[in-house]
């Protein structure tokens, strides 16, 4: 039986593969720059915050996927607390950036970052950009050198998973009374419902 405390020998491998490949002094300052951004899921709270702030007509829909991002990163600590996985350590080859603590699995920016990618792609913004932030944020753990790969893909897997129950519904799918996220939805017979609703401020 496989130990989440213990990383497994291909999480070695690949690490090294990623820890020393493409690597300049340069593009190692740039990255660690980069990776910052997803700190305590600072970027994808500004999302959220900007969306909140700008986007009154789904004000609620907003804040209910910010919140998702912030449940993720509770349960994200919750579990690192449980399974106290230590960082990596490869010889010869030290953490090239500071982290808040020393445990490990699974990765925080790659849980929140998927959770706001999923969430956030809900509410209209679109996908590539948001799912390119995510991927890059998880990848720069790697070639910082401060998370295995089972980190990040165990931190992806479970984003998308609070994101997918706690992130709200997509843009454009019908609720409960027959109205679209958005939008009104029409009848059977290609009118609009006798209890419609018009709200301002489309998919953004």
């Amino acid at each position: 039986m496989l130990s989440m405390r213990a990383p497994q020998p291909l999480d070695d491998r690949l690490l090294r593969l990623v820890r020393t490949w493409g690597h300049t002094p340069s593009r190692e300052r740039d990255v660690a720059r980069f990776s910052r951004l997803g700190q305590h899921a600072g970027v994808w709270f500004a999302i959220g915050g900007a969306g909140v702030a700008l986007d009154g007509a789904r004000r609620a829909r907003w804040l209910r996927a910010t919140g998702a991002v912030g449940a993720t990163y509770a349960l994200n600590t919750a579990i690192k607390l449980t399974v106290r996985r230590r960082r990596p350590e490869l010889r010869g080859l030290p953490a090239l950036t500071s982290t808040p603590t020393t445990l490990s699995f699974p990765s925080a920016h790659a849980s929140t970052a998927f959770a706001g990618a999923l969430a956030y792609s809900r509410l209209g913004l679109p996908r590539v950009p948001l799912y390119a932030l995510a991927a890059g944020l998880s990848y720069s753990r790697l070639y910082l050198g401060v998370h295995y790969p089972s980190d990040v893909l165990a931190g992806a897997l479970l984003g998308t998973a609070v994101a997918a129950v706690r992130g709200g519904e997509r843009d454009g799918a019908p609720t409960a009374n027959g109205h679209v996220n958005g939008y009104a939805a029409s009848s059977s017979n290609g009118h609009l419902p006798s209890d419609t609703v018009f709200v301002t401020g489309g998919p953004a």
